[in-house]
């Protein structure tokens, strides 16, 4: 056997010269490509967003929907974490919500491998850290695809930087989750996923496989489920088409001989298919920890909107496909002409095998077609019809499309007949779309360049001074239609959705402030009114009722409902609540109210108080009552015969339903409400200072006045204090406090008795909605942990996972071992 080596027992052809060279050619491409896909894409994106002069390159800002109310201020509190600065830790957040679980939200919004470089940032400037880590995922998509696509067959480097930045810069990316960045990790995911599909097939990486795996879903499950759904199809037609399709470039190397199904031949497809199964559920088991605590924190969680999924006009998804279009409610498949082009030109290449050319085609249509069906529309979004965008799996359609596109290239360029049926079809796509009420005529007008450009460059010669001409027309096409799509994205969302102040100087000012005043934890300081995102206590600073999330536990919205609070989201997005009674019973000393901080009056309690024996609270329709339930005290007065409070007490309104202006006398404050989507919060209209000023309140539903008398609310505070704990010891996974001698009853923390508290060695007990633990005879120190349901299980799952891949790592190093101690075949 002159012209083969043999390395531990396996005999393999030795290299020619010819393929050392070509093996050569290609590593040198490898990093030049991925390198031309990142530049694509930070060019597209960046270039766009400057053309809408939006941050950080114009005066409009981008503090939109999730944006703003929850990825900026979880990724300052991250930061918060990393620097020492956070009151709690990654268990417990003591800053939101009253306390609320923190591994659950990081699960969901901060996991991703690139969310710690906000460090690296200066707090203040938390929104270009933000900006600079979605460019930068979008970026790194773009090169996954890239690094991809080379793996998958033969094709020219530059091409394939050119398909890889197209996916990278899909409609889904540009226009959604550009305002969610934790999504971007699924564009990430996909390829990376399809990645190791091959592995799988190849019998390679047993390690490095479920490693990615683990990766892909602790950086974001939600996307990583979709993306994983979408690499098992792709493996499953890679499987069909292996040893079928031709090898149309012999001479390309490693890479050619993987791709067209040529070279070592893999396992079976029904062994490939069940060691798939295997990676991606050790994978999954590896990330567990984090997995099995952000379900269970969904299960907790206050229920959101459940909405029937309704499929879009074909008109409108047709639309879609092209640049320059926006909708929230149909999916933004756009995935730039070039793509469209060579998918399209794909049914008409006949020099391809049939099975290779119709597989992939078909599997283009039936993940489009997925998306319109109802079974398979909840199949892809985890059986539950999301809250907002129902297209939230385009990603990958996009990444199919692009995969579909560079099949070709393994049998070369597509022929003047195949590029002309190829447009045929484009050109019917879009004008398909024309009765669409999305389609714009810069859409027309960027598709229509788009396709003579590429087709130009595509029937160019591919060396010298044209091959650079082609690659330039090809380029253009993705970098213009993308920032195009971006800059269109960029104006329609600020006047579409929900809008929020930027961090500027007013927001720095109030920063300050809330920090010079914050005594935590022997008070709590609120960020207050006016709010400026959904999660200010994490964006701001201090320690309030503010709180924003996936998971925002139904406890603490059916608590902060009770007493009195203020929501828009249907109950997930809580708001502060002013008001000297509920900020006594939680311990609120200072807060952020008309431009400044006030002191609570009267103090406020200690965040452990004993309460005397006796019944918890049992909550009614009225705040009022409630309120002084949990206080254990009448606090409030009626309003008079005549409808109004006694002079000197405090004027309280409370129209949860009521839209509009409330005023006594020159005090003026503005209600929105209107449940089930928000709820009004609990008022103050100011004192009474004219006997007989009645309160105009808003027309809307149900409306309730009542008269605080601020020396009852202060006596009933000393007595509350008189039996309060005489210290507080509050750690980042709970607390200890120590009572006063001989105290009787129910010590009740200010915190919300949210899943996962067990106080005294058991369960903890509940008192209105608050952590509460009964005292024994003889107790003179309450302590209460914290662990988020689903920790340990989750914990044992990854422990289960390690082994498994331990133990499947031992058994194929066994096997490779007994394989190279076994004669070697005699050949002739």
């Amino acid at each position: 056997m002159p012209n083969a080596t043999r390395t531990r027992g396996t005999t393999r052809p030795a290299p020619t010269p010819a393929t050392a060279g070509t093996a050569a050619r290609l590593t040198a491409e490898g990093p030049r490509s991925l390198l031309l896909a990142a530049l694509l894409t930070v060019l597209a994106v960046c270039g766009g967003d400057a053309v809408a002069r939006i941050f950080p390159f114009g005066p409009r800002h981008r503090a939109v929907n999730d944006l703003a109310n929850q990825f900026v201020p979880f990724h300052a509190h991250l930061w918060d974490l990393l620097h020492g600065r956070a009151d709690g830790g990654p268990l417990l957040d003591w800053q939101a919500g009253w306390g609320t679980s923190f591994l659950p939200d990081y699960g969901t919004y901060v996991s991703s491998p690139f969310a710690p470089l906000v460090a690296l940032f200066p707090r203040g400037d938390i929104e270009y850290a933000v900006y600079a880590i979605t460019v930068l995922k979008t970026a790194v998509a773009a090169a996954a695809m890239t690094y991809l696509l080379r793996r998958l067959g033969p094709g020219t480097w530059w091409w394939a930087s050119v398909l890889g930045a197209s996916y990278a810069l899909c409609g889904w990316s540009l226009t959604e989750a550009t305002y969610n960045p934790m999504w971007l990790d699924g564009l990430i995911a996909f390829p990376l996923l399809c990645l190791v599909g091959e592995w799988v097939r190849e019998g390679r990486r047993p390690l490095l496989g479920p490693l990615v795996v683990a990766v892909c879903w602790v950086a974001n499950f939600y996307t990583a489920y979709m993306a994983t759904l979408g690499a098992a199809l792709v493996l499953a037609v890679r499987l069909a088409t292996a040893g079928r399709a031709q090898d149309a470039a012999s001479g390309g190397g490693t890479c050619a001989a993987r791709g067209a199904g040529g070279g070592r031949p893999g396992p079976g497809a029904a062994r490939a298919l069940l060691r798939a199964g295997l990676t991606t559920a050790t994978g999954i088991a590896l990330a567990a920890p984090v997995l099995v605590p952000v379900f269970l924190g969904s299960r907790h969680a206050h229920p959101g909107l459940v909405r029937e999924f309704a499929p879009a006009p074909a008109t409108d998804v047709l639309a879609r496909l092209l640049p320059v279009t926006y909708s929230f409610s149909t999916p933004a498949a756009f995935v730039s002409t070039a793509v469209l082009l060579l998918v399209a030109a794909l049914l008409f290449r006949r020099e391809i095998p049939g099975r290779e050319r119709w597989l992939w085609a078909g599997l283009c249509a039936a993940v489009l077609a997925s998306m319109q069906w109802g079974p398979t529309h909840l199949l892809w979004h985890a059986f539950a019809t999301p809250n907002g965008s129902p297209y939230r799996q385009t990603f990958v359609l996009s990444g199919v499309l692009v995969l579909a596109a560079w099949t070709g290239f393994a049998h070369g360029l597509p022929s003047r007949r195949a590029l002309l049926g190829g447009t045929a079809v484009v050109v019917a796509l879009s004008l398909g779309s024309l009765p669409s009420p999305f389609l714009t005529p810069w859409a027309l007008v960027l598709t229509a360049v788009g396709l003579v450009a590429v087709a130009g460059g595509l029937l160019l010669p591919r060396h010298g001074r044209y091959g650079a001409l082609a690659a330039l027309l090809a380029a253009g096409t993705v970098v213009g239609q993308a920032a195009a799509t971006t800059a269109y994205a960029d104006r329609e969302r600020l006047v579409r959705l929900d809008d929020y102040p930027p961090w500027g100087a007013e927001q720095r000012r109030r920063a300050d402030a809330l920090a010079a005043a914050d005594g935590w934890p022997a008070y709590r300081t609120d960020s207050g009114l006016p709010r400026v995102a959904g999660n200010d206590p994490l964006l701001l600073g201090g320690q309030g009722a503010a709180y924003y999330s996936s998971h925002t536990p139904a406890v603490l919205t059916e608590t902060l409902t009770a007493l009195g609070g203020g929501w828009t989201s249907r109950g997930r997005n809580l708001l502060s609540l002013d008001n000297p009674v509920t900020d006594a019973l939680f311990g609120v000393g200072a807060r952020w109210r008309d431009g400044e901080i006030v002191r609570a009056e009267p103090s406020a309690l200690p965040l452990v108080t004993v309460r005397p024996p006796g019944p918890a609270p049992s909550y009614g329709r009225s705040p009022f009552r409630n309120q002084e339930l949990l206080l254990g005290t009448r606090v409030y007065e009626a309003p008079g015969a005549g409808g109004a409070c006694r002079v000197g007490t405090e004027v309280f309104l409370w129209a949860p339903d009521a839209t509009g202006p409330a005023r006594l006398g020159t005090y003026e404050t503005r209600l929105l409400g209107g449940r089930p989507k928000r709820q009004a919060a609990l008022t103050s209209l100011g004192t009474q200072a004219r006997e007989g000023e009645k309160a105009r309140v808003p027309r809307g539903g149900t409306a309730e006045i009542a008269c605080l008398d601020h020396d009852r609310l202060r006596a009933a505070v000393a007595g509350l204090r008189a039996r309060a704990a005489t210290s507080t010891d509050v750690r980042s996974d709970g607390l200890t406090a120590t009572l006063p001698p001989g105290a009787t009853g129910t010590a009740v923390v200010a915190a919300p008795r949210i899943a996962g508290w067990r106080c005294q060695g058991g369960k903890a007990d509940a008192y209105g909605g608050l952590l509460a633990v009964p005292i024994r005879p003889g107790t003179t120190t309450v302590t209460c942990d914290f662990h988020p349901p689903g920790l340990r299980a989750g914990l044992a799952a990854g422990a289960a996972g390690a082994l498994l891949l331990a133990g499947s790592l031992w058994l194929g190093t066994r096997t490779r071992r007994r394989a190279a101690g076994s004669p070697a075949p005699l050949g002739p």
